[in-house]
């Protein structure tokens, strides 16, 4: 089960500053001077304004994230650390995710964090399909309103026996990578899929290896949490050591 972190923030800094308010109000003025506060009033205390900036950040700036899968390599790597502006497309209520001011709207290559309609855990992909787009994928091969997606073939990999292919996708101003492979077990076809009004087409820059709008429908707009647009940090796991060599912007 995935641990609700927003929420437990949000119950951390509501209980600590409701305690640090009852005991200004009521207690700390008929307290002794020798008297020590509670520890329960002394931990809210500092704790509360911490876990109050934390929450903002969170909510309305930044919030980090870890990959946990390949579907978006080779843009994003598993254990990949990045950062997601949260207003981007607009401030959001924490939890309720209730948006209450709109700035920008989606863009089509734009890597976007976001809950798919199916399951309320993070996903990470990139925005093929805006409100109103004809999508179709045929052959390994991306159509929007009907005209095939401009790529050009980058590598064949491994150079001595390969078995996928690494391309430069171009997506309106967006140039990107994509990895597909050369003898897939699973294509994901998908034909005439029309993107509903306030609604977004998702798909994983791994073509092959990506569970996204082909197999689960467009995301709806609620559902968005924020843009990615940063690698900060690259560790895969306690068994090595973080590396900063992939530091960048994302495309």
């Amino acid at each position: 089960m995935d641990i609700n972190f927003p929420l437990i923030l949000v119950v951390l800094v509501f209980v600590s500053g409701l305690i640090a308010l009852i005991d200004k109000l009521f207690f700390a003025k008929n307290r002794r001077q020798d008297k020590p506060e509670p520890a329960v009033v002394e931990y809210s205390k500092s704790f509360f304004p911490v876990l109050l900036v934390v929450l903002v950040l969170r909510s309305f700036i930044v919030e980090p994230f870890q990959i946990p899968s390949g579907s978006m390599v080779p843009t994003l790597e598993v254990g990949d650390f990045i950062l997601v502006n949260k207003f981007t497309y607009g401030i959001r209520l924490p939890v309720i995710r209730t948006k209450v001011f709109n700035i920008n709207d989606p863009k089509r290559g734009d890597v976007m964090v976001f809950f798919p309609p199916h399951e309320k855990r993070y996903f990470i992909k990139r925005v093929i399909g805006l409100p109103g787009d004809r999508i179709d994928y045929i052959d390994n091969q991306l159509f929007v309103n009907g005209e095939k997606v401009k790529e050009e073939l980058q590598a064949r990999l491994p150079a001595n026996r390969p078995f996928y292919e690494i391309y430069k996708e171009t997506l309106g101003e967006v140039d990107h990578q994509t990895r597909k492979e050369l003898q897939p077990r699973v294509v994901l076809e998908k034909r005439g899929v029309i993107v509903p009004e306030g609604h977004y087409f998702m798909m994983g820059d791994n073509r092959n290896n990506s569970s996204d709008s082909r197999v689960w429908g467009p995301v709806p707009k609620e559902n968005i949490v924020g843009k990615a647009f940063a690698i900060w940090m690259h560790w895969e796991g306690f068994s090595s050591l973080p590396s900063f060599s992939r530091v960048g912007a994302i495309e």
